[in-house]
């Protein structure tokens, strides 16, 4: 049993070296109504409003139409949150099983009780705002380029979510920034607040790509390759640190059990600093 499987959603939370004593009780729902509504929703519904805003009000710096943004928004969202659960259900599936071995469907549907990746999500955007791209005829690589800064606006503010879940947290720590949970008997755990680790790297990601890689933008595509980049690697180290990460199924490396969102990130971090690379020496015909 994980460290994961002990901390329930209401426990206490501390910043010992930071704040002392002082302990944050909120509760994960915001309105406990049917089956409650989520400060996790919440902060991912705001972070997907502020990111498009902030896309429409770039999209001419990028020689696009508002509507084109909003088009590819309209079926990138939902097909977002259908590719984040099917990402989570594939890696965890004994989890959606019934007691005779056969999938449990009403399970999978049940959202509302956790399970969603991250890079299911980003991949299926992706995915499908490609196909939007061809369909209403604007230029895929520009639209990412805007788009990449939305969605570190979203990852940014929806990461807190994960802070009002008691979830996403890593390995058992000393560092002066260390977040205190409790357990359901009652013990104290100092542990990594990488909810905040990638919530911070996200913000970084966004000021570098707003203020010096749109700047200095050699090509279409430039943005999307660098938050790729920019992502892939800092989720290799967060990634390394967490209580929760989703396994390839039962495949090892050197003994220990390969993380699915460590190595996809090794693997972007290397294809986009290559193509990075690449097309800033000698940027394609069609920049």
């Amino acid at each position: 049993m994980s460290l994961k499987d002990v901390i329930p959603s209401t426990s206490p939370i501390a910043f010992p070296g930071l704040f002392g004593d002082w302990q944050f009780t909120g509760s994960s729902k915001a309105l406990d109504v049917g089956n409650g509504v989520y400060w996790y929703g919440i902060f991912i519904a705001l972070g997907l409003l502020l990111g498009l805003w902030f896309c429409v009000r770039q999209a001419k710096r990028f020689g696009l139409r508002e509507d084109d943004i909003m088009d590819g928004t309209l079926w990138a969202m939902p097909m977002g949150i259908l590719g984040a659960r099917l990402y989570y259900i594939v890696f965890y599936l004994d989890l959606y099983r019934d007691a005779d071995g056969g999938l449990d469907f009403v399970k999978m549907i049940r959202i509302w009780d956790g399970g969603l990746a991250v890079y299911g999500g980003i991949i299926a955007a992706f995915v499908t705002a490609y196909i939007v791209s061809r369909v209403k005829r604007f230029s895929y690589l520009a639209a990412m380029d805007d788009a990449v800064m939305g969605v570190l606006i979203g990852q940014i503010i929806g990461r807190w979510g994960n802070f009002m879940n008691r979830e996403a947290f890593g390995a058992v720590t000393t560092v002066p920034w260390r977040m205190r949970l409790w357990s359901v008997s009652g013990e104290a755990y100092d542990v990594h607040p990488t909810f905040l680790y990638e919530s911070l790297w996200n913000l970084a990601g966004l000021l570098l790509i707003y203020f010096v890689v749109t700047k200095r933008r050699r090509f279409a595509g430039e943005n999307f390759l660098f938050y790729l980049f920019w992502y892939a690697l800092g989720r290799v180290w967060i990634e390394g640190l967490r209580e929760d990460s989703l396994h390839l199924f039962n495949v090892t490396l050197f003994g220990a059990p390969v993380r699915v969102s460590q190595a996809l990130s090794a693997l972007l971090l290397i294809v986009s600093a290559a193509l990075l690379l690449r097309f800033r020496a000698k940027p394609p015909k069609r920049a």
